[in-house]
């Protein structure tokens, strides 16, 4: 093992203030038990992000630093959202660490992972996920719906760890190698997976929150999901193609069958079939166009290259 090696440990933080002390206590025991056993450098950092909360989130997170250098603190301007806070401490983070693994602050993902993920670096590995080793403390809905976004995604075309949120290790130049990515929708879960690179997995069991609300509610899981699936994948595009097809050959044969029933003389008033018709031509319409809109969305608000996060303040200490 090198001791010199530097490890950052990176967490967005959103309205956590009821969890961060218990956070910080328990990264603070893991971080000093792997400078004792030599496997990081004593300049390694807990770097926590605040993403615009409106409690004593970034006042927890100044008084931690004030007290302890192991701790830094990036505060953004505003609100961006899990993905922008977080790439945002990588970026700030990549200046000074040699390694950075990013966790979430509710201590779902399990910390003694942390071990093994280190080790796997000193291995030689440049991407190192945490992936879970089962969904038991998952909701039956919970756990049939995040399998089945997995899945999706997979039979999409997406190169995407099974069962891996944002809980991984990067190496410098793999986090270098992020950086290269310049778009605004991000997903880090399918951006991670294209850099290349050397990889591999750490098993770990996932925790009950220990203290707070989750930050994820259905309606933003589903529209993480969505977000997902549109940034990596043109197959909705194509599917919308191949239902056109299908629809287009479905008419010309019912136009077929109203000219021969017209002709023979058994044409019949035809309402129920007539309405079933609109309506379900339009709803595919309505939602093609809904599909349609979502990747000319995407591509409006790449084009304005607006920042993806700004950082207000950095509290850090080499």
């Amino acid at each position: 093992m090198k001791a010199e090696k530097t490890l950052y440990i990176v967490v967005p933080c959103y309205k956590e203030e009821e969890v961060l002390p218990e956070t910080a206590r328990r990264l603070k025991e893991k971080m000093g038990q792997l400078m004792a056993e030599g496997k990081i450098s004593p300049a390694s950092r807990v770097m926590f992000v605040n993403d615009g909360s409106k409690d004593r989130t970034w006042e927890i997170i100044a008084g931690l630093h004030g007290e302890d250098p192991l701790f830094s603190g990036v505060n953004l301007s505003r609100n961006r959202g899990h993905q922008n806070a977080l790439l945002a401490g990588l970026m700030t983070a990549v200046q000074d660490a040699d390694m950075i693994i990013s966790m979430d602050a509710d201590l779902q993902d399990d910390i003694n992972a942390v071990d093994g993920m280190v080790d796997a670096y000193h291995s030689g590995y440049d991407v190192v996920y945490g992936v879970r080793s089962s969904r038991k403390t998952d909701t039956f809905f919970k756990r049939f719906t995040a399998e089945g976004f997995y899945k999706l995604m997979q039979a999409l075309g997406v190169d995407i760890v099974f069962n891996h949120a944002d809980y991984r290790l990067m190496s410098r130049r793999a986090v270098e190698g992020l950086a290269q990515f310049r778009e605004v929708n991000l997903f880090l879960r399918g951006i991670v997976p294209q850099i290349g690179y050397k990889w591999t997995t750490v098993e770990y069991a996932r925790a009950e929150r220990f203290a707070g609300e989750s930050k994820y509610p259905l309606k933003k899981m589903l529209a993480f999901a969505f977000d997902g699936i549109t940034s990596f994948s043109v197959k909705p595009m194509r599917m919308i193609l191949n239902v056109g097809a299908i629809v287009f050959v479905v008419s010309l044969c019912m136009l077929l069958w109203a000219l021969i029933a017209k002709l023979t003389g058994h044409a019949n008033s035809g309402w129920t079939s007539l309405m079933g018709s609109i309506w379900l031509i339009g709803g595919i319409q309505l939602l093609s166009l809904g599909i349609v809109g979502e990747y000319i969305g995407k591509i409006y608000a790449e084009t304005k290259q607006r920042p993806r996060f700004i950082i207000e303040q950095v509290l850090h200490t080499k």
